[in-house]
């Protein structure tokens, strides 16, 4: 009859229990995957830092806003007791008719490991006001003489040459504004002979400019009708805000084009004084996307740590099933170790050589890693090229997945199913009560 001890020994030995122990040491492994995680995330930090800087030192994104015509007024009123008292505004106009057309030069601006995208652009605008009279009170007394344009630029360190401004026959110079309101901080041209800025009601106006800025370039919609056209040589742009344009890309460079109408955004006509709120919810633009965000890339791989180091064990511990060779709880531990150091190599090595090829040279470091461990342990290299064969598969099809970026919940899902199936497959064709005898046995 078997002693208590006897029964703790053989349960010591059982596969019932091995299976326990390894399925403790798949969840404990998930804490350095979660630390792995996080020194993802800390990378990514200092990368956006770095480029922030690289960034201010050259431009920050744009946003151009205008032009805009404004035009001081005054309101006199008189009291019971013949006291006069006077009151000066502002109104501010938006053209009738805007067009923009933009020519972006990218480039990328490196620091060390990290890369920025930069631009250069070479803007023209054109466009009319109509008379303003209309919205002036009845009894404003209007100073023409103190009227000028406003352009509003987000960063007036990105102007790189002085912008030619003409409007009806006058050539205006451009300087900073000195103001920051809803049309932002920006340029300021003085109007020297308003008396003959308008002809026949309008006031027709032309300018270019040249702007150099990063990562995006953005635009107010402030005419009554608002065209724009951005080209770039950049073969991934991405459109952001509140109007999506007519595009097309081919060969490394896009054309995008905008059409806003007055309805289509929340722009008032004319406004006194600073009466607006921000145009911020109206504004469109062009990101120059990187399309390997190594970073992004590194966090989704990642995430299946926990599939692989599951699917890895499982798949020694199968062998060990099948071919009765034991591998001891420590044994499950290192090679669960390399998997996780699999995402520390890729981090490290794709911030200088890019993901595609760290992906590779980590992958391929790992798998022959753990094949030869395995080779030590099982002595048979049909069963080594077996692991081998199953642990370069799982990579492909984790690289796989990581690409499609649309599809990839989809193909994982399936791909996973498919996975599960083989293993339940395998699974019912081992006799596992038989196996438990055998191992009591030994």
């Amino acid at each position: 009859m078997e002693t208590k001890i006897q029964k703790v020994e053989k349960f010591g030995q059982s596969l019932t229990l091995k299976g326990i122990l390894i399925g403790i040491m798949s969840i404990l492994l998930l804490i350095p995957g979660a630390m792995i995680q996080e020194l993802i995330l800390e990378r990514q930090m200092r990368s956006k830092e770095t480029i922030q800087k690289i960034n201010e030192k050259w431009s920050l994104a744009q946003t151009l806003n205008g032009p805009f015509l404004v035009i001081p007024y005054q309101i006199k009123t008189v009291d019971n007791k013949n006291n006069m008292s006077i009151e000066k505004s502002t109104l501010s106009i938006t053209p009738e008719k805007l067009d923009i057309k933009v020519a972006l030069t990218p480039e990328e601006r490196h620091f060390g490991i990290y890369k920025s995208i930069l631009y250069k652009s070479d803007i023209s605008f054109s466009g009319h006001f109509n008379q303003p009279a209309a919205h002036f009170p009845a009894n404003a007394e209007v100073d023409w003489a103190g009227a000028y344009f406003r352009i509003g630029i987000s960063d007036l360190r990105g102007i790189t040459k002085d912008i030619e401004f003409k409007a009806g026959s006058m050539t205006g110079i451009a300087d900073a504004s000195g103001q920051t309101d809803a049309i932002g901080a920006g340029l300021r041209i003085a109007i020297d002979h308003p008396e003959s800025l308008f002809t026949n009601g309008k006031a027709s106006f032309s300018g270019s400019m040249k702007l150099k800025g990063s990562e995006s370039i953005n635009f107010v919609p402030a005419g009554k009708s608002t065209q724009v056209e951005v080209n770039g040589n950049w073969a991934s742009p991405g459109f952001s805000g509140s109007f999506s344009p007519e595009y097309s890309i081919a060969d490394n460079k896009f054309t995008a084009k905008w059409n806003v109408l007055h309805f289509n955004r929340n722009i008032p006509e004319a406004w006194t004084d600073n009466n607006v709120k921000t145009f911020e919810d109206s504004s469109f633009g062009v990101n120059l996307v990187d399309t390997v965000d190594h970073y992004q890339q590194n966090m989704r791989s990642a995430k299946y740590a926990f599939m692989f180091i599951a699917l890895t064990f499982v798949v020694f511990f199968f062998v060990e099933v099948i071919t009765r060779k034991k591998i001891h709880p420590v044994q499950y531990l290192l090679v669960g170790i390399a998997l996780i150091l699999f995402y520390s190599l890729l981090l490290s090595i794709s911030e200088q050589t890019g993901f595609g090829w760290a992906y590779a040279i980590a992958s391929v470091s790992t798998i022959a890693l753990i094949a030869g461990y395995a080779n030590s342990i099982f002595k048979n290299k049909k069963q080594t090229a077996l692991l081998a064969g199953i642990l370069a598969g799982l990579y492909l099809f984790l690289y796989i997945v990581l690409q499609l970026e649309d599809i990839a919940l989809l193909i994982g899902s399936i791909g996973l199913f498919v996975i599960l199936g083989i293993i339940m497959y395998v699974s019912g064709k081992i006799k596992w009560y038989k196996q438990e005898d055998i191992t009591e046995k030994e």
